[in-house]
């Protein structure tokens, strides 16, 4: 494992898993381990707690569950997660950390295209999603359905996380310096400010007029580890815009949307969605999952969409074709990565347009 500063790679990943540094109650799943990131497997059981908490700088997370849980569910048979609740599930990995590595999380891009609200903490956390260098102790998955009631059980896989030692931020100047080598979006220029900006497209190119797809209410169950097993009527209207209008977003409605630009990462390179600017407008981009190494990279120069899932609130609000509505942070890699990634992996989403989570049938 080499000692620069960036985004640890799959081999550095399983080398810290040889160490110690991350240990679990079983051997990894095969494709658990990504380019650039871990998935994380749900434990035996969840609370179903009163509120969500963060535990403080004192207090490990088991003690503020002994005062909020509610009831606590089995999952080793599998179980419902209703909407509208909240969950902490003890997660299957823990962590013994190097005093130079840190580490960040995010939901799964499958998790976020479902409209579950997800995110990690950890013993003494201040923030979520966040571990600091050094921890050492359990991790645990905050979930909250928000549109679907979902099925899950122990070892199904929500949550990923990333590993760097660190800060391997690319600089503005940097990131232009590496769209000139080699192309990060298309068509057009690259739009860089505090990372590359991303806009939406409302424009359909088939002639359909389909843009995008709105979340149904008062559905059926969604078993968050079976593929391709649903309708896609059955939990999507679909969102169509006339040339040259704008799409109101309904408030408190789930949108699954698409970037005007397809992006590419570089193989020596990492990347994270972040929100554009809360000022611009009542409306919220839920960015789920890390752009690992090579996503949309040797698709021919036709990269790949960002999929963005989108929830107005408080008021309706207009969106624009070409409005900018979030950011790419690119990273750099501490090493490049043994695997990229659709690269023999099975990546669901690599060369993607606009596409619905990996559980709905196409066509």
């Amino acid at each position: 494992m080499q000692d620069e500063a960036g985004i640890l790679p799959r081999q550095a990943i399983a080398a810290l898993s040889d160490s110690g540094a991350i240990a679990c109650d079983r051997p990894f799943d095969a494709d658990q381990i990504q380019p650039a990131s871990l998935d994380l497997r749900l434990g035996t059981v969840a609370h179903r707690i009163r509120a969500s908490f963060l535990p403080g700088p004192d207090g490990p997370v088991a003690d503020k569950l002994a005062e909020v849980t509610l009831h606590t569910i089995d999952l080793t048979q599998g179980a419902v997660l209703e909407t509208g609740c909240v969950y902490v599930v003890p997660l299957q990995e823990r962590l013994a950390l190097p005093a130079d590595i840190s580490a960040s999380t995010n939901p799964k891009s499958s998790t976020g295209r479902l409209d579950v609200f997800t995110r990690v903490t950890a013993d003494r956390a201040g923030a979520f999603d966040r571990v600091p260098a050094g921890y050492t102790g359990p991790l645990y998955a905050e979930i909250s359905p928000r549109t679907f009631p979902v099925l899950v059980r122990a070892g199904s896989r929500l949550s990923q996380i990333r590993f760097r030692r660190g800060n391997a931020t690319l600089t503005d100047t940097a990131l232009k310096a590496l769209h000139d080598r080699e192309p990060l979006v298309t068509p057009g220029d690259a739009l860089i400010e505090d990372g590359l900006q991303l806009s939406i497209d409302l424009q359909s190119t088939d002639g359909s007029g389909l843009v995008g797809y709105r979340g149904k209410r008062h559905t059926g169950v969604i078993d968050v580890d079976r593929k391709a097993g649903y309708d896609v009527a059955d939990f999507w209207d679909p969102v169509t815009v006339r040339p040259g209008r704008g799409l109101i977003l309904d408030p408190d409605e789930f949108y699954i949307l698409v970037s005007r630009e397809a992006v590419q990462v570089p193989p020596e390179c990492a990347a994270e969605m972040v929100p554009f600017d809360p000022l611009v407008g009542e409306f919220r981009v839920h960015y789920a999952g890390f752009f690992d190494p090579g996503f949309g990279h040797g698709t021919s120069g036709a990269g790949a969409r960002a999929v963005l899932e989108v929830r107005s609130h408080e008021v309706p609000f207009i969106l624009d074709h070409g409005q900018v509505v979030g950011r790419l942070v690119y990273e750099r890699m501490g090493e490049l990565p043994d695997t990229l990634y659709g690269a023999g992996l099975g990546s669901n989403y690599q060369a993607q347009g606009l596409k619905l989570s990996k559980h709905f049938r196409a066509g």
